[in-house]
């Protein structure tokens, strides 16, 4: 069994860490006054700090030092974050990522331009501290010699592996401690669970060490532990709180006060956490919150569990190879006569398919964790481009395959910064037009059948069909005055080298971009739609597979070959009319008064042979298309792996991979969306020669 490197794990718990801080303090520019947005950042912020400093990267913990010391202040609220600080901070985020990835190569004058720009922030809108204290400043008669403090840990700190004891001992090693045990909570010896932590403790640390010194014993159990601190000043004094604050043992159980007497002498209300201010007049009326924390151990029970990448594929594979030796057994039962071996192939075929489901399960990322990375590019362009911009986002927890969910970050970020840079307007404009100053991009994920649907709309001023045709015909895609729909003329953003843009900048007007899109959704087995209103916005709309290992197939029969047509999209099934059998000039299907263009697949595959006498028709769709694909025969449904094709057929576009039958023979899986695309160019050709 192969150990990981406790660097590589560290990198895998930063990059997360790197996600709850970008998070964060992207949430700041909205909210610069959420205290648990910039506990949160600094809470990330310190643990890198000492992450950093275990596992030998000693330059990320020195800078991130610089950093926490810098954003302490505004934690302290002795200065307000502001829209630019943030974006220092999110460079900052940066420079401590390259310098976790790839350290050789990252130069140390980037770091110390960063700090230079934080210290711009920091001390000229620094308040002095003066006027902060302002009011507790007689009570404090001296220099600080000591902390008094509080401390309730959560009740699951014992089975997650810590030990309160150590962390008093560690304590210890800042100053003299004096230690008092809250046993009020602790049950009946029938009733007492060994591994639940019943008890609190009142703590007098006598050493004029900094806050933050104390927060790196209790580093590891941040999120585990309530703490709260009162500084000492010689002379007995003690820092009154410059904000209300509630007793930590409510009044029924403050019966056991003069036991505390040494420890808590002029403090005899012990303070809560600050985040818990807010719930004062709550805390203070009932003790219910006190007792949700079995309600925090039942959520804690969902445990998570992390496993590389490379074996969740391992075992997909697995899966698949286990469904096609099923699909083989299902076929010897189905040949023969014994009625166990036909119940044993139907119970193997229940517990692949239920294998096969939660295998996938196991795969499935929710599409949130893709969406949350486009928030700093938005944030980034709006800054760069002057275009205020909102970013909104729905279905978050909409899931995807993690194969697809790498696949799509690209041409996301293509289209965002094509809808920033084309689609919304500049400020002046959008106010001439009667809008609001502000842009808006809207990025939503839904379930449609077995597909995903990801809808991004803009709205700018939507796309210039105009400008657009004037481009195509200029560069000879289309020619001047042939007739062509919006729609149409909209897909000629989608060719290589095609842009509208009047200059090239660092953003776009190269022409590189949407083909790229285009073909990348395709190469998923997916589809891209586009549909626009005139100065509203402009909204593309992305179909995905829910997976790219396993679908569920159509399987025909087309002459001796035999080929897999994706569930999802077949709509129907219906017989060639013989009328239609015979005829060779027109290939349109009267379906319930549609007609519907169709393929016949023996003339387009070159197959050999005559054709069946009863011939079906399979009508599938993609967007708003519909076309029938001709076939001798249906045979039946088809769990189907997908199984790539080799290079040497790349240049095939017509079928998108292949799978292995329970008889051991292959069968091409035809794309869907390019026999649609052909089957409407041979439809248009046709219209053509009819008008002609």
């Amino acid at each position: 069994m192969t150990s990981l490197d406790p660097a590589d794990v560290f990198r895998q718990e930063a990059s997360e860490l790197f996600e709850v801080l970008e998070a964060a303090l992207l949430d700041l520019t909205l909210r610069p006054d959420d205290r648990d947005l910039i506990d949160t950042a600094f809470r990330a912020l310190h643990t890198i700090k000492g992450s950093g400093a275990m596992f030998g990267f000693d330059a990320v913990a020195a800078f991130t030092h610089q950093f926490e010391t810098a954003f302490d202040l505004v934690r302290k609220g002795e200065i307000k974050p502001s829209e630019d600080m943030i974006s220092v901070a999110l460079a900052a985020k940066d420079y401590i990522r390259a310098l976790i990835e790839a350290p050789d190569t990252t130069d140390s004058i980037i770091g110390d331009a960063i700090l230079d720009d934080l210290s711009r922030f920091v001390e000229p809108e620094r308040v002095p501290v003066a006027a902060v204290v302002a009011a507790p400043a007689p009570t404090q008669p001296g220099r600080r010699t000591g902390w008094r403090m509080h401390l309730e840990f959560d009740s699951q700190v014992l089975r997650n592996g810590s030990n309160p004891l150590d962390l008093f001992d560690d304590l210890s090693k800042l100053g003299s401690c004096f230690i008092v045990a809250l046993t009020d909570d602790v049950p009946v010896l029938e009733e007492l669970d060994p591994e639940f932590c019943y008890l609190k403790w009142d703590v007098t640390l006598h050493s004029d060490c900094d806050r933050s010194a104390i927060d790196d014993v209790f580093m590891f159990v941040l999120d585990e532990t309530k703490l709260t601190l009162e500084p000492i000043f010689a002379g007995g004094g003690v820092a009154e709180s410059s904000e209300p604050v509630e007793t930590a043992v409510t009044a029924p159980q403050a019966a056991p006060a003069p036991v505390q007497a040494p420890p808590v002498a002029g403090a005899s209300d012990t303070p809560k956490p600050k985040e818990r201010t807010k719930e004062l007049t709550k805390e203070l009326t009932s003790e219910a919150p006190k007792r949700t924390e079995p309600k925090r151990a039942d959520e804690r029970g969902i445990a998570t569990v992390r496993v590389q990448a490379e074996r969740l594929d391992e075992l997909m594979d697995r899966v698949g190879e286990l469904v096609i030796a099923q699909a083989r057994l299902s076929q010897l039962a189905a040949a023969g006569d014994d009625l166990s071996i036909k119940m044993i192939a139907e119970e193997i075929e229940r517990l692949a398919a239920s294998l096969r489901d939660t295998t996938m399960g196991a795969r499935m990322v929710p599409i949130g964790s893709l969406f949350g990375r486009f928030r700093r590019l938005v944030h980034d362009l709006s800054r760069d481009l002057g275009k205020p911009v909102e970013f909104v986002t729905a279905g978050e927890d909409t899931e995807l395959d993690k194969t697809m969910i790498e696949g799509l970050a690209d041409p996301l970020v293509h289209l965002i910064r094509n809808a920033i840079d084309h689609g919304i307007e500049d400020t002046s404009r959008r106010i001439a037009s009667g809008k609001a100053e502000s842009g808006r991009i809207e990025l939503v994920a839904t379930h449609s059948g077995a597909e995903v649907l990801v809808r991004l709309s803009d709205n700018g001023g939507g796309l210039d069909t105009a400008r657009i045709r004037a481009k195509a015909e200029e560069q000879g895609l289309i020619a001047p005055g042939a007739a062509a729909s919006d729609a149409e003329i909209h897909q000629f953003l989608f060719h290589p080298g095609f842009s509208t843009a009047q200059t090239v900048s660092a953003l776009s007007g190269r022409g590189v971009g949407m083909d790229v899109v285009k073909r990348t959704i395709e190469a998923m087995r997916g589809s891209i739609d586009l549909s626009t209103r005139p100065g509203h916005g402009t909204t593309v709309t992305l179909r995905l597979p829910l997976t790219l290992a396993i679908i569920e197939g159509l399987l025909i029969r087309v002459g001796e070959g035999r080929y897999i047509v994706p569930l999802s999209a077949v709509e129907e099934c219906v017989e060639l009319p013989a009328a239609d059998e015979r005829s060779r000039g027109r290939n349109f299907l009267n379906v319930r008064g549609d007609l519907v263009p169709f393929l016949r697949l023996r003339e387009l595959f070159a197959t050999p042979g005559t054709a069946d006498r009863h011939q079906k028709v399979v009508i599938i769709s993609t967007g708003d298309s519909r076309v029938g694909l001709v076939a001798d025969q249906i045979l039946g449904n088809h769990q189907t792996v997908i199984k790539s094709l080799s290079k040497l057929h790349a240049d095939v576009t017509m079928f998108s991979g292949a799978t292995i039958l329970g008889d051991g023979t292959a069968a091409l899986i035809i794309d869907v969306v390019q026999l649609v695309a052909l089957a409407q160019s041979q439809a248009d050709k046709q219209h053509i020669s009819e008008a002609a």
